[in-house]
């Protein structure tokens, strides 16, 4: 009896993650708070832990990053990556997704990206290189970057208290594993990407668009000479008040001993960038009331919901079924420990969410006794939501690539993003795991 209420349980964890999903926004989290409500006034469970440090360092961020968007500052940066990308052409499947992957780093979230798309694509156009090759692997190179920001609201969940800064793991040490495995496997998965399909003259589509005139390569040449706007010098001042609550936060995750004794990192990352959001609105010369209305901070608000919702409904099951499932799990775990990497893997195609997928299954793993160093090696795992091609970078990507090679497949599963998705997933775990090997 006990294990069939724990399949219903569990259905209804799973059906309102999958009706929040599809809803979108913040459907996630709503349905997700419908779903802990049931568990408790239902089924009778205790309430789990609500998220409220991840929350709160997400708020902080969103609101340090949505202050740099109101000041330019975000304009700034895209016009500099242009400028960049323009001059080194032919290596657009390599310095394209870089580019992605350095603004997710910077920012704490892939929606930057939607900026460099476009210019990725027309440059790729323009010098005849399939765009579907540095489109595709940018769009998951800056996801892949959120795994490896010191301000993602991901990493936010990793080092709180709750979870594995709880357990010895600074960000420093998931930044030294993350950051330079996600770049290798950037790099492998460009070499990979420079070999996928027909090259772009020789495409069936894009020459079918040629014809019909859709696209007009001479004068989409004359149109890639735009000029990017003199620097508005408050938005670079802007854009260095940033850098600084970046660094603060890294200089402090890398040398604990910095911070007061008794402040926790969550509690750090939360001071250090909501003064820092301060600092930006100061010397970008920008009021506060402009800080909400742009995109970022939407999409961090969402966030939020999402994580509250989801994230309770799941530490709610998991509480009030745990000796079921540890016994369960502990065993397959004990003798293949990254089946975990799977389950983070699948758990994020059905969030669409790397801080909620953690919020939601670290907690199990840690648990279950996974050691906390193979369990940052597993951390890209989270980033398994390309494999729907639904969500909005992928969306972008392909109406942006005037060509068309940038395709959903008629099966909707055979995508532009699936190999680059699964190459660098791979690839930064194995070599994630090789980094915590030296580390022991």
């Amino acid at each position: 009896m006990t294990i069939l209420v724990l399949l219903i349980e569990l259905a209804i964890v799973l059906l309102f993650i999958f009706i929040g999903a599809r809803v979108g926004g913040v459907g996630l989290g709503i349905y997700g708070m419908l779903g802990t409500f049931i568990l408790v006034f239902v089924f009778g469970l205790s309430p789990g832990k609500a998220p409220i440090d991840v929350m709160l360092i997400i708020l902080a961020v969103i609101t340090a990053s949505a202050a740099l968007q109101a000041t330019g500052g975000l304009e700034y940066l895209v016009g500099c990556a242009a400028k960049f990308l323009r001059r080194h052409p032919s290596n657009i499947t390599y310095y394209g997704p870089l580019c992605c992957f350095a603004f997710c780093v910077f920012a704490g979230t892939a929606h930057t990206s939607y900026s460099l798309l476009p210019i990725i694509s027309e440059i790729a156009q323009a010098n005849k290189i399939r765009p579907e090759r540095p489109m595709s692997l940018s769009v998951i190179a800056a996801s892949l970057g959120i795994t490896s920001s010191p301000v993602s609201a991901a990493m936010a969940a990793m080092v709180s208290t709750d979870m594995l800064g709880g357990q010895g793991i600074s960000l420093g040490t998931i930044l030294t594993v993350c950051l330079p495995a996600s770049i290798i496997a950037i790099i492998v998965a460009a070499l990979i990407e420079n070999h996928v399909g027909k090259e772009l003259t020789d495409d069936p589509e894009y020459q079918r668009r040629v014809r019909a005139g859709i696209i007009n390569p001479e004068a989409d040449a004359k149109a890639m000479e735009q000029a990017e706007d003199a620097p508005d010098p408050k938005a670079r001042r802007a854009v260095w008040a940033f850098f600084f609550g970046v660094l603060l936060v890294i200089l402090f995750g890398f040398i604990p001993s910095l911070r007061p004794e008794g402040v926790t990192m969550s509690e750090t990352i939360e001071m250090v960038m909501m003064n820092d959001a301060i600092l930006i609105l100061l010397v970008g010369h920008t009021k506060v009331a402009e800080l909400p209305k742009g995109n970022i901070f939407k999409a961090g608000m969402n966030a939020v919901i999402a994580i509250f919702g989801v994230a309770w409904m799941g530490s709610t099951f998991y509480c009030g079924n745990e000796e079921v499932i540890n016994s369960a799990l502990s065993g397959m775990v004990a003798t293949a420990p990254f089946l975990f990497a799977i389950a983070l893997f699948v758990m994020s195609i059905m969030l669409f969410s790397q801080a909620a997928t953690v919020a939601t299954l670290y907690p199990v793993g840690i648990a279950l006794g996974i050691n906390p160093l193979l369990l940052v090696a597993m951390f890209p795992a989270v980033n398994g939501y390309f494999f729907l091609p639904n969500y909005p970078t992928e969306v972008a990507a392909v109406e942006f690539d005037r060509t068309g090679t940038t395709h959903v497949g008629k099966y909707v599963i055979n995508h532009s993003f699936q190999l680059p998705g699964f190459v660098t997933t791979i690839v930064s775990i194995g070599v994630s795991y090789l980094i915590t090997l030296l580390m022991v």
